[in-house]
């Protein structure tokens, strides 16, 4: 069985080569079983929203700021998946939590 950062490897190289439901569909095989694998989750946001699937996207979104709720960019990511999918209030507000994540990183 390959490894979960092969299949990644290899639904990122479906996308570059023009093939986006394609790497959609191995991405989602791949958090079908491995959901804690915050990086399909992250590619998977982005592909849905490129697809104009913003409910999707932002569902993705969420779980990577669930499965890495320390890091600051999973918030940043999160509020641009939310302002393209015209949710405005979640995108303020996870750019909120995104800075204070930052200025707590920056006082330890």
């Amino acid at each position: 069985m390959q490894s979960a950062d092969r299949r990644y490897d290899e639904a990122i190289a479906l996308q570059q080569a023009g093939k986006l439901e394609e790497a959609v569909v191995k991405l989602e095989a791949l958090v079908g079983e491995h959901p804690d694998y915050a990086l399909a989750h992250s590619g998977l946001s982005v592909f849905y929203g490129k697809l104009a699937r913003h409910d999707e996207a932002v569902r993705h979104a969420q779980k990577v700021c669930e499965l890495e709720p320390d890091d600051p960019f999973s918030f940043v990511a999160m509020s641009l998946i939310c302002q393209r999918a015209g949710r405005t209030a979640e995108a303020e507000q996870a750019l909120g939590i995104a800075m204070e994540k930052q200025m707590a990183a920056r006082r330890s």
